[in-house]
């Protein structure tokens, strides 16, 4: 017996976002990802709404609350990083290969969640 729904892993990233619906345009713009579940409010907001990206799914809904920090590996990271710059997102740390075996930049999207995406590169 599974203790998650089919496709879900153990562990799902939960954000408190002021615009859960700008948020999944972001994320299915700049990563590829696909809408799972959108569940409204009375008064037009969304309560909750998931998203896969890869093989991960990312939850979130509206409310006030701490600013999220995700890490993703990504086959091509510098292409997602410049689609998220091209979205709105802010840098806060440039592309690069940080010598811990990873390359990898961060970026804040508009909703305040810090994005760092990353690729292997010790190996490769």
């Amino acid at each position: 017996m599974s203790w998650e729904p089919d496709g879900y892993s153990d562990l799902s990233p939960y954000l408190l976002v002021k615009d859960a619906e700008a948020v999944l345009a972001f994320c299915e713009t700049v990563f590829g990802a696909t809408r799972l579940r959108v569940i409204p409010t009375d008064d037009g907001g969304i309560m909750h709404a998931e998203c896969r990206i890869g093989d991960s799914v990312v939850m979130m809904g509206e409310a006030d609350g701490p600013a999220a920090m995700l890490h993703l590996y990504l086959d091509d990271p510098d292409a997602a990083f410049d689609r998220a710059v091209a979205n709105g997102a802010e840098v806060i740390q440039p592309m690069m290969e940080k010598g811990d075996g990873d390359r990898r930049g961060g970026v804040r999207a508009p909703d305040g969640t810090q994005w760092y995406l990353a690729r292997q590169v010790e190996g490769d």
